[in-house]
């Protein structure tokens, strides 16, 4: 039985088709989720992709951490469920209380749209133990309010548990850090900015070095 990873579609979700294809060039069974309904057809991950859920809203994330379907996230991933965020998906993480911070408007009000370098820093996490320990990835990045902030107490803890999966090698929007990526503190929920599901096809992206994370969440599950 190959392995079943839902992705959630909300209103104003830009990004499910992308992650859909990620899903299934990693080799999983992608599970289409909505928003409005509490079950997630007994899937074994979940993706929550990136887009403008619901406009954006109050504030980028905070109306979607508390649709059903998200409700259901909470729960699936305090059972050990992994859980990735993609952009749209790591505000809404955090706004669930999944993932500690906020992600706040980019130094120089600019939105930002590029291909960049990512260090992947902690290679032992449910989405990225298929990449070697001190690599790079090269991924899209889009996103107006991407620049990661949070206490000093909390960073604290997160550079010193390990808990920063994604460092930008280049820092373009004023994240403290340079952090692009965090982990929940057992791994298995990881939120990042840039969008590894654009960098899956060697003709559509500029690498194929997002596949990583697909890949990795199935050896997870099937370990």
């Amino acid at each position: 039985m190959s392995t079943r990873i839902g992705v959630i579609t909300f209103p104003g979700t830009l990004d499910d088709v992308d992650a859909t294809r990620a899903v299934r060039l990693a080799g999983a069974e992608p599970v289409e989720l909505w928003h409005a309904d509490e079950d997630l057809k007994n899937v074994d991950a979940v993706v929550v992709p990136g887009g403008f859920s619901y406009g954006d809203y109050l504030r980028a994330g905070a109306i979607a951490s508390i649709a059903p379907a998200m409700r259901s996230v909470v729960e699936a991933a305090g059972r050990g469920t992994p859980v990735l965020g993609i952009c749209n998906g790591f505000q809404i993480l955090q706004e669930a209380g999944l993932l500690p911070g906020a992600l706040t408007r980019n130094e120089g009000l600019h939105f930002v749209c590029r291909d960049i370098y990512l260090d992947v820093e902690n290679t032992n996490t449910a989405w990225t133990n298929s990449f070697d320990e001190g690599s790079a990835i090269y991924v899209p990045t889009k996103h107006g309010e991407g620049r990661f902030q949070a206490s000093q107490e909390t960073l604290d803890e997160l550079e010193g548990e390990g808990r920063v999966v994604f460092r930008y090698q280049h820092n373009h929007n004023g994240s403290r850090n340079s952090i692009a990526g965090i982990s929940s503190a057992d791994g298995r929920v990881v939120g990042l900015m840039p969008h590894p599901e654009h960098a899956v096809e060697e003709l559509t992206g500029p690498s194929t070095d997002g596949l990583g994370l697909f890949t990795s969440v199935i050896s997870t599950l099937v370990s």
